[in-house]
């Protein structure tokens, strides 16, 4: 698995709200990233089954199925992968408990690129779990 250092990460980012992807997206790749966006869950789970991601982004609150369903569900079919989920309130997953489990990070909303750089090193900094 590549670090934030080498080359840039594969990153997927999934947002229902395709401003804010799109500004995600625009921010990561400055830094020297690829990156594949999608606007549901449902959608990152095809993009997930046919590419290699070092890392997913996802927002929290989406339609449908959301981002703590879509960690578990990623979590399932591979186990090491990191992801960060960003969320308006920090609060409410706290409330949500197991909901979340598949989250390696969690960012609050909004957030700073220093504050996406610094989840992303940490996240990345783990060892891999496959």
């Amino acid at each position: 698995m590549k670090t934030q250092g080498s080359h840039g990460l594969q990153i997927l980012v999934v947002d229902d709200e395709t401003t804010v992807s799109r500004a995600i997206k625009m921010l990561l790749e400055h830094e020297g990233h690829t990156v594949q966006t999608a606007d549901s869950a449902e959608t990152a789970l095809s993009l997930y089954a046919a590419s290699r991601f070092d890392l997913v982004i996802t927002d929290y609150s989406m339609g449908g199925m959301d981002g703590g369903q879509l960690a578990v569900r990623i979590k399932e079919l591979r186990p090491g992968q990191p992801i960060i989920m960003a969320t308006a309130s920090v609060y409410n997953l706290d409330v949500l408990g197991p909901k979340s489990g598949g989250v390696d990070f969690l960012l609050n909303k909004p957030f700073t690129l220093a504050e996406l750089r610094d989840a992303i090193a940490r996240v990345m900094s783990r060892p891999p779990v496959n």
